[in-house]
């Protein structure tokens, strides 16, 4: 998977579960080096879009909550002042690179077809701008979403993907990748590197929700590279537990699993 290095527009997701500790606490370490190699390789030529996860878990924490909340209304709380802590927090990690971020909520109904060129537009010209957008669900008005708890950006990072006609989606969970069984229940277990079709036997293998501070899971990474793939992009499922992966994925690829792009 060498060619990976040479793939210029480039979304990276990542996910509650690599930005926080299981406290949902902020991970300021892992953070800061996530920030420190994406800065990198934009300055090494690759357009960065970010899709960013985290608004509510961040917003869980500044709140004092012990949990994330389960009624509509405290999401929506969590979401609008985690939100705020989100983009301070890129903003100032970013610009000690030199770096400038710009905010961008997205709604399902904005993501409509004929609401897609403004989206567009607006992320081609803070591309050409040197800008790193920062994509996120708008979750503070996204009630559709907040109540069916879906996991949607991981499917957003998909739609961002093929919007912006990226050439590669890589997202950062928790996870190595897909494995031929639940590697939480059988040790044995082993990684998928490559996925060349997406069929029932590989949703088969996708289970429920991840952690208790995101709603995502493999299901939804398996949703979101059926987007990917079929709009001619590859994905990768890259673990974020260790930021130097986003290094090692561009220099060697053998890393994560590869769902590759339909012809």
């Amino acid at each position: 998977m060498s060619y990976l290095k040479d793939k210029k527009r480039v979304v990276v997701k990542l996910g509650s579960s690599t930005l926080t500790h299981r406290t949902g606490r902020l991970n300021i370490r892992r953070v800061e080096q996530l920030v420190k190699n994406i800065a990198d390789l934009h300055n090494a030529g690759h357009e960065i879009i970010l899709v960013s996860s985290g608004s509510i878990a961040l917003g869980v924490a500044k709140l004092g909550l012990m949990e994330r909340p389960k009624d509509t209304p405290s999401k929506q709380a969590c979401a609008a002042v985690g939100q705020c802590e989100l983009m301070y927090l890129y903003d100032k990690l970013f610009s000690d690179y030199g770096l400038t971020v710009a905010q961008v909520l997205l709604t399902k109904y904005i993501l409509i077809e004929d609401r897609r060129i403004n989206v567009q537009n607006a992320l081609e010209r803070l591309i050409q701008q040197g800008v790193i957008p920062v994509v996120n669900e708008n979750d503070t008005v996204a009630i559709d979403e907040l109540e069916l708890e879906v996991g949607e950006n991981d499917s957003l990072a998909a739609t961002v993907a093929s919007i912006a006609h990226a050439d590669l989606l890589v997202i950062m969970s928790d996870i190595d990748g897909l494995y031929d069984s639940d590697p939480r229940q059988n040790e044995n277990a082993e990684l998928i590197p490559v996925v060349e079709e997406i069929t029932d036997e590989i949703r088969a293998l996708a289970g429920g929700a991840g952690t208790k501070l995101g709603t995502g899971g493999m299901i939804t990474k398996i949703n979101a590279a059926e987007i990917a793939v079929n709009s001619g992009i590859d994905m990768i499922i890259l673990n974020g537990k260790n930021p130097d992966n986003l290094y090692y994925l561009f220099e060697n690829g053998n890393l994560g699993t590869l769902f590759k792009a339909a012809k």
